[in-house]
């Protein structure tokens, strides 16, 4: 990009060299026309792009040399690394194949080693996303064998017990048709059980995946760590009353579902429970085959009755249900009630959708943390390494972990002097965060110059951290507002990144926008890759800054009924992006709100409103409206419904439905990115957003950090390199004309 722009530069100085020569009357007319030219260029490689290929933009970029020579110079190497890029592109994804073809032949050679069919299944999934033909790939005699033998496999190890080998080959068979939902249901019943095992018997699902690690020749895992993950803390406050409460508000479910389905539905995860034989050393009434069965009859009754109900079920065949469920229970397990409850509620929301639920004293935090965008804590993001330790990924900007000198890479051996090790990252979570105000001591192990292990005890003070959602292409300070905006600054071009709209997103926005029109702003990449989504209101507002009026989403029913719309909102002081091109970028990460955005700006620009282009792949389909209820009688504990379908002013339903061919966003230039590409263009994002802070929290001058250019320089994220070189072609016209007229001057 550098030497781009002074290849410019060194052309305007050329120009200027000779003014004479190029001065006066005789050439005024050439000029003219150059500059028509180059402007029917620059529409011609817009209208490339919109519902063309990789390669009609390529084309139509590389006819610049025919619009203008002194445009081709300007934009030469930029056509050149992409052109070069996407060649790069190809010759690894042959090698990338070739490389997959052979492992997959290595493990499928090992018959019916349920691990190696996992790996072997792994690997498909990577050569179905690598091949050009997704339906060629899938009728190789070699992937159907592959198929056939993983689902016997799978449906043996779950008849012996083998839950979580069962589930890999399940999940990893639903992934290679996600479009199909051939395994839906096989992966539900795997889950809850699994999800049971985690929570009631954590040591057990430890030694669970421990085995299966040892198994595949993997050093095991750190031995299980008990400390915060009481299921009997957690579920402490959860009562049944509440559960009632919340299934005799799903008559609002946006597809109608029967009462019947949900209480049967609920009965069916209780049973689950009851036939889980790992639970049997928690719950000892388990244990007791014939209290067990007994149960197990009782349940089979209250479902029977359900079935054969010829009405619909009422409020009070809910009670009656809860009754009867809590008298058989109590005299033949004496399951906990609160772990009845919690089961038999989250049975009754799975029969609802994937995202309608009950949250769970336990869950509201960590709901409240992402739908407000902030939370309280001592402000860092941690993962876990490959040994199994919780290593700190990035202390946030202006955090108490920052201000004290928490490092990226720092281990966190001890809170408040208790080891983490075996550690989950849920545990981690809840044992630093805390109420604002209280202190946390956390043990960092660190390298220091000579590579040697040294400890540091940290004593943090727990505060309220605001999550920012918009960042741009450099981090420049410690502020939440400290970015360099500009992706290619000599042309003007912004870049801004949503990772989730909370409810300070539109302001942050428009401090941005505002920022980058002091300093010249002609065309911006409105970057919504891997964002989830987050407050429909924030949605409508960042949509507004594109499109002046007109609708922007509108809800619907399940019969179809229109019950709100959402129209553009110009308000005073708004930031207005109507009036230069913008490419927004999407992938199979954006969903939900950032749906809404990219269909909104989508469809005004289709009817010519505003000039902008999607660039990327398709989104990922959530296209659903939940409300939020607080239930009556239980401050602590929320449910969230899905009751309506988001619909676009194109009148296309965003959100994928089982059986549906087509759902979410399409780009208007598909640009494919290769697993590796994609991994790599993450990872080198995260890190550049971090700046090095020495033992006080300030600031490393001059430390050594990861490039954001290199994502252009080096074709790691073409993309965002087609949504460049795109509104450098816009900038040309203005660039020719800066010429002409130094030219003339």
């Amino acid at each position: 990009m550098a030497s781009n722009r002074s290849q410019w530069k060194t052309l305007l100085l050329l120009v200027g060299l000779a003014p004479s020569i190029l001065a006066g009357p005789s050439i005024a007319q050439p000029q003219a026309e150059a500059a028509a030219t180059i402007e029917t260029w620059s529409g011609q490689v817009w209208h490339s792009a919109d519902g063309g290929s990789e390669q009609d933009l390529l084309a139509k970029l590389e006819s610049i040399t025919q619009a203008d020579p002194r445009a081709a110079e300007y934009l030469q190497k930029s056509i050149e690394e992409f052109k070069a890029h996407l060649a790069k592109r190809e010759q690894k994804r042959a090698e990338s194949i070739e490389k997959a073809s052979a492992e997959l032949d290595e493990f499928l050679a090992k018959g019916d080693d349920p691990i190696a069919l996992s790996e072997a299944l792994r690997v498909g999934n990577e050569l179905e996303m690598l091949m050009p033909s997704r339906d060629e790939f899938l009728s190789q005699p070699r992937v159907v064998q592959l198929v056939n033998t993983s689902e016997r496999v799978a449906r043996d190890a779950a008849d012996k017990g083998d839950w979580l080998i069962a589930s890999e080959l399940y999940a990893r068979l639903d992934l290679l048709f996600e479009n199909e939902d051939r395994y839906k249901d096989e992966r539900r019943d795997l889950d809850m059980r699994l999800i049971q095992i985690s929570t009631y018997s954590p040591r057990t699902f430890a030694e669970m995946r421990n085995n299966r690690r040892v198994a595949a020749g993997e050093e095991p895992f750190p031995e299980y760590n008990p400390i915060g993950d009481s299921w009997e803390t957690k579920l402490a406050n959860v009562r049944m009353l509440t559960v009632l409460q919340a299934i005799t508000r799903t008559y609002n479910h946006v597809d109608d579902i029967p009462l019947s389905n949900v209480l049967i539905s609920g009965l069916d995860a209780v049973e689950t429970l009851a036939k889980t034989p790992e639970l049997a050393g928690v719950f000892t009434g388990l244990a007791d085959e014939k209290a067990r069965a007994a149960f197990l009859v009782e349940i089979d009754a209250i479902r029977a009755r359900l079935v054969d109900r010829a009405q619909p079920v009422t409020r009070h065949d809910i009670y009656n249900v809860a009754d009867s469920l809590l008298r058989a229970n109590a005299t033949t397990v004496a399951i906990p009630d609160s772990a009845l409850a919690h089961e038999f509620g989250n049975g009754a929301m799975g029969a609802l959708d994937p995202y309608s639920q009950i949250i769970w004293p336990d869950e509201l935090a960590r709901f409240e943390r992402a739908t407000r965008g902030e939370f309280v804590g001592v402000g860092i993001s941690i993962q876990m390494d490959e040994a199994q330790n919780i290593m700190v990924v990035t202390p946030l900007e202006g955090s108490p972990a920052q201000r004290a000198g928490v490092r990226p890479d720092d281990l966190i051996k001890k809170v408040n002097g208790q080891s983490t090790v075996g550690f989950t990252l849920d545990q981690a979570v809840d044992v630093i965060t805390g109420p604002k105000g209280t202190s946390v001591t956390l043990t960092i192990e660190r390298r220091d110059e000579n590579d040697q292990p040294t400890s540091v005890d940290f004593d943090l003070v727990r505060q309220v951290i605001e999550l920012p959602t918009v960042k741009g292409w450099e981090k420049t300070g410690v502020g939440d507002d400290d970015w360099n905006w500009f992706v290619d600054p000599e042309a003007g071009l912004g870049y801004i990144r949503l990772t989730g709209f909370s409810e300070k997103t539109t302001a942050e926005f428009d401090r941005a926008v505002r920022a980058m029109r002091v300093q010249g702003l002609n065309g911006l990449v409105l970057d919504l890759r891997f964002n989830p989504g987050g407050l429909l209101d924030q949605a409508v507002e960042i949509a507004s800054r594109f499109v002046n009026n007109g609708l922007i989403v509108r809800t619907e029913d399940g019969a179809g009924r229109t019950r709100d719309q959402q129209s553009a909102r110009r308000v005073p002081d708004a930031v207005n992006l109507s009036d230069i091109p913008v490419v927004v970028l999407i992938n199979e990460g954006s969903a939900s709100a950032s749906e809404i955005v990219s269909g909104a700006i989508q469809a005004h620009a289709e009817e010519g409103k505003i000039r902008a282009l999607l660039v990327g792949r398709r989104s990922f389909g959530k296209g659903s409206v939940q409300n939020v209820f607080p239930i009556p009688g239980d401050e602590n504990t929320l449910m969230k419904l899905t009751t309506q379908y988001y619909k676009l002013r194109t009148n296309h339903m965003i959100h994928r439905r089982p059986g549906a061919t087509e759902w979410g966003i399409s780009p208007d230039l598909t640009v494919d990115m290769l697993p590796d590409q994609e991994m790599e263009a993450l990872l080198l994002r995260r890190d550049a957003d971090v700046l090095p802070m020495d033992q006080d929290g300030k600031v490393i001058a001059n430390a050594d950090r990861p490039d954001p250019d290199r994502l252009l320089d080096e074709g790691m994220d073409l993309q965002l390199q087609a949504a460049v070189i795109l509104l450098q072609s816009q900038e040309a016209p203005a660039v020719v004309s800066r010429m002409s007229q130094n030219a003339g001057g």
